[in-house]
């Protein structure tokens, strides 16, 4: 049987707007919570938001961009950490038909300068600076140099850690007080007429590839792309109005605007912020201070939560399901979240920027073996074949090649690049993932890496994931990642990037290799043993197996 299958059609695609459709919900459920960011310092008030409100706010914050001049399908960024403006801003700029532009928060000046001069950006919303990153300065830095970048909007302090709001220096610059109050010279009405023009099918949001190697590429999605994925997820989650969905994951990238807010906004349910960045224990505490339902992570972010050493005493009882995302998630890990955090119907869920983000998932009623080995299956209404790299033509189940999907989720093209998404979406509309993937006799689907990560030693394809699944299964260590490192006889070696649990001894390659022995194949054993404190990852949760080359690399003067 060939590796292709097409996702279910039994639910029409939705053919609104994102501000449409928030309406929608708004009209429903005027009072329930839409929004909710934790405390920003100790003993402090949460922020809450019922579907009126929100609707009220973001309103006015897209009337306000209207009286600021801003144009249908002109671009507006935001460059922040997870927090209640940027929701708002994502919803304000649907409304006022600005195509909001995802700016990684991790940045720094010459790659912010990038991103606002590849797509012409008019408006920047910034964060206050704080201890990681002064992006007050940077912002000013870009305004001076990037000609179409007209104004900055500087966001009001958090009150956690935030040291700068940025006072404005001069007419280019406000604070998002002031950009508010410009809301005042534009009437509902205008906002109206802007809203009966937008197309579900216009461009509505740049989401820049993490540039991994070599610069970004802002993908260009439409309101039907991510809204109807976002709906899609929802749908399989199950969401309801009774549902409150805890995002620790950020915004700036697909996992927290679209499988976190577009899925649950689009189906009544609240949106819960534990702060600006991640933190294991913050998470835990909105779970049990807002009786959260649902809770997002990438696997390196649950293992984080589950190491915690008062992980015991929180008050897990109200999950019931949640989303693992951005990298394979080890089995020991999953069993954990399943029996010790509640998350009985926690999903996985597969795909990339260009996918708007996710295009296989599993699903609630899968097996144990589904929702540990796998990535599930094809979305609704979508297709996945897994071809051969080389001659392109479909594989059969069971065999390696690159998975390739098909459907409304694919983006519209890369933004001023058609050359790089002609590269990537072939003539028949198949968008090429560059992962090694099968497919199983029931059409789910197995991630065995990226095809650039694959290592090829003596002639023997190996592919990392099968030996980090090995690995996790050692008592002293915590997470693994392998990599191929050059070798002079074989080509490429394997390394282990290992963290050790707490208080476990020290590993070394030869006692990694005992552990192995008559266990793996001889050539799957790795040669080198790199004992880390952490991995170097993308604010999305990637890690950046490339950089971790590099560094083998250098360190062993291959």
């Amino acid at each position: 049987m060939r590796a292709y299958t097409a996702g279910d059609t039994d639910v029409p695609l939705l053919e609104e707007t994102i501000g449409r459709n928030f309406e929608r919900l708004v009209a429903r459920f005027p009072f329930h919570d839409a929004l909710i960011e934790a405390a920003a310092v100790p003993g402090g008030d949460a922020r809450r938001w019922s579907y009126t409100k929100m609707n009220d706010d973001v309103d006015r914050l897209a009337r306000a961009l209207l009286a600021s001049g801003v144009a249908k399908g002109e671009r507006v960024g935001i460059w922040s950490p997870n927090c209640a403006e940027w929701t708002l801003l994502q919803y304000a700029t649907a409304k006022a038909g600005a195509i909001l532009v995802n700016v990684n928060p991790a940045y720094r000046s010459h790659e912010l300068e990038f991103v606002v001069r590849q797509n012409g950006m008019r408006m920047l919303v910034a964060a206050p600076s704080d201890r990681n990153s002064d992006y007050v300065a940077m912002a000013r830095q870009a305004l001076a140099g990037c000609p179409d970048l007209q104004e900055l909007v500087f966001l009001p302090d958090s009150g956690a850690d935030g040291l700068d709001a940025g006072v404005p220096q001069d007419e280019a610059e406000l604070t998002y007080a002031e950009l508010l109050k410009r809301a005042d010279a534009v009437g509902h009405s205008m906002l109206r007429e802007r809203m009966a023009e937008l197309d579900a099918h216009d461009p509505i949001n740049l989401q820049y590839t993490s540039g991994t190697t070599g610069f970004p590429k802002g993908a260009t999605l439409t309101h039907h792309n991510i809204l109807n994925n976002g709906f899609s997820i929802g749908e399989l989650l199950g969401y309801t109005e009774h549902d409150r969905v805890v995002i620790p994951v950020p915004f700036y990238h697909c996992f927290g605007m679209v499988i976190g807010n577009l899925a649950a906004l689009s189906h009544g349910s609240a949106t819960i912020i534990p702060g600006r960045g991640f933190t294991p224990a913050a998470a835990l505490e909105a779970v049990q201070d807002f009786g959260g339902t649902s809770l997002y992570g990438v696997p390196t972010m649950f293992i984080a939560e589950l190491a915690l050493p008062d992980f015991g005493t929180y008050d897990l009882s109200t999950l019931r399901t949640g989303v693992m995302a951005g990298s394979v998630c080890p089995i020991d890990v999953m069993n954990r979240v399943i029996s010790e955090m509640n998350m009985r119907d926690v999903a996985i869920c597969y795909g990339m920027t260009e996918t708007s983000p996710v295009s296989t998932m599993t699903r609630g009623g899968d097996t144990m073996q589904q929702r540990t080995e796998t990535v599930g299956r094809t979305m609704p209404r979508l297709e996945s074949q897994i071809i051969d790299p080389g001659s392109r033509e479909v594989v059969e189940r069971g065999e390696i090649g690159e998975l390739c999907t098909r459907g409304y989720a694919v983006m519209a093209g890369y933004w001023a690049q058609p050359d790089k998404t002609a590269e990537t979406i072939d003539a028949d509309g198949w968008m090429h993932t560059g992962d090694l993937a099968r497919m199983d006799e029931d059409g789910y689907v197995v991630i065995e890496g990226r095809i650039k990560d694959m290592v090829i030693r003596g002639g023997e394809n190996i592919y990392p994931r099968e030996i980090e699944e090995f690995l996790y299964t050692h008592p002293a260590i915590q997470d693994v990642q392998v990599i191929g490192v050059p070798d002079a006889t074989y080509g490429e070696e394997l390394m282990a990037c290992i963290i050790l649990k707490p208080g476990a001894d020290g590993l070394d390659a030869a006692g990694l290799a005992e552990f192995c022995r008559g266990r793996l194949a001889h050539y799957k054993i790795p040669r080198y043993v790199d004992v880390r404190e952490s991995f170097p990852m993308t604010v999305s949760g990637k890690i950046r197996k490339v950089e971790m080359r590099e560094e083998a690399v250098a360190r062993l003067g291959l």
